[in-house]
């Protein structure tokens, strides 16, 4: 099965899941594409998936559908299951020994737990950056051109066009293009992390997930970084793991509150921040427990 198959579209399902509200569910189903209120259907769906590592449950039946071009804040304590949940959404949970992952998850319309998916093609199409920058020990330059030339792009030519384009993209270029010999890791904390984001973009994906991206840099590089996000939104679907509400609020379109493994409320951001339908939500977000 070839890479672009990936982005075939959904079937629409109006099957609401019981964690999640009937209007959430409606406005993932009919949410409104980038291109003047055309309808779209959910270019990610997940149903009843589970996560288990050994015989422990972390993720607990969750079903979402995540729009096209949206941004997805996941949010809630440590341990609720939020980041193994990330990690199923682009099978990075099979290099974990003894985990194992049940329920279903399509993007763009197909099952990527089918055994004829490849997920090394998978995760081309379905990038994820971590908490932690983690730039290859080589140039700026070579970070990015690296995933290029393992799928056979060999011109300088389109190399160059590759890297300035992501580099671009993750508005890093005007701080680098005079240095992109000189090694990733002398970057800063937060030029490492827009590296690191550039270097995704480089397989041209379709999703990006991002696993608290910005936990652990200074307020500029934060801002700048959620800066990015809201300019990739308009040609990637987007899914960050925060533990910064405000950050939530701010950067996301729609917002899933997860707790014990279970995801609780589901809905637009505006509406989890402001009228959460569930108690436990609302404590969460004002600082009652977590």
């Amino acid at each position: 099965m070839s890479v672009a198959q990936l982005i075939d579209p959904l079937p629409r399902d109006r099957t609401a899941s019981p964690h999640v509200s009937p209007e959430a569910a409606r406005l993932c189903v009919n949410a409104s594409s980038a291109a003047a209120g055309v309808s779209a259907p959910p270019l990610i769906h997940a149903r009843n998936v589970s996560v288990f590592y050994g015989q422990l449950e972390a993720v607990r039946s969750v079903t979402l559908a995540i729009p096209a071009n949206s941004v997805v804040a996941l949010i809630g304590p440590s341990g609720c299951g939020k980041s193994s949940f990330l990690r199923s959404i682009n099978r990075l949970n099979e290099l974990i020994p003894g985990c194992r992952v049940t329920g279903q998850i399509f993007v763009g319309g197909r099952d990527i737990y089918d055994p004829q998916i490849d997920p090394v093609a998978l995760r081309r199409k379905v990038g994820l950056v971590f908490q932690k920058p983690n730039p290859f020990p080589r140039s700026i330059y070579e970070n990015i051109a690296f995933a290029p030339r393992l799928q056979g792009i060999r011109r300088r030519a389109d190399l160059d066009a590759i890297v300035e384009d992501c580099l671009r993209k993750a508005a890093l270029w005007d701080e680098v293009k005079d240095r992109l010999k000189a090694a990733a890791t002398g970057l800063s904390g937060g030029q490492q992390q827009r590296l690191c984001i550039a270097r995704a973009l480089a397989t041209r994906p379709r999703v990006l997930l991002m696993d608290e991206p910005a936990s652990a840099l200074d307020p500029i590089a934060i801002a700048k970084i959620e800066d990015l996000i809201s300019q990739l939104k308009h040609s990637i679907t987007i899914v960050i793991v925060t533990h910064n509400m405000q950050q939530a609020a701010r950067v996301s379109d729609y917002t899933g509150f997860f707790y014990m493994g279970g995801l609780v409320e589901y809905d637009r951001t505006a509406t989890i921040f402001t009228s959460p339908a569930n108690k436990r939500t609302e404590d969460y977000i004002t600082g009652r427990f977590g």
